[in-house]
């Protein structure tokens, strides 16, 4: 890809390198906003905690972006231990909103 660190063929420094994981990292907090929004949508069909926490869906998923990771290079170990993370933390938002709302 044009532009990408992956296309430099100069060597980077450290200052540089840093640059384009804070630029990524940015990119990826875009996402996970995204990502948020959709969570949010579909708490509205969910009418208890074991449909929050879904944890066939969550096996799926991971087998999923674990397949995905292999493909494209990424560690599926690593994918793994951080969608777990964020399901996890998106879990737990989910729960507390239901929560606040009262009975379903």
């Amino acid at each position: 890809m044009p532009g990408t660190t992956e296309a430099r063929s100069v060597p980077m420094s450290l200052a540089d390198v840093r640059h384009e994981i804070d630029r990524l990292d940015d990119r990826i907090i875009e996402l996970l906003a995204l990502r948020q929004r959709q969570v949010a949508r579909a708490a509205a069909y969910k009418r208890d905690e074991e449909g929050v926490r879904a944890p066939d869906r969550r096996r799926q998923m991971i087998e999923r972006l674990r397949t995905r990771a292999a493909e494209v290079g990424v560690d599926p170990d690593v994918v793994s231990q951080i969608w777990n993370a964020m399901i996890d933390a998106f879990t737990e938002l989910e729960m507390r909103e239901h929560k606040a709302s009262g009975p379903q």
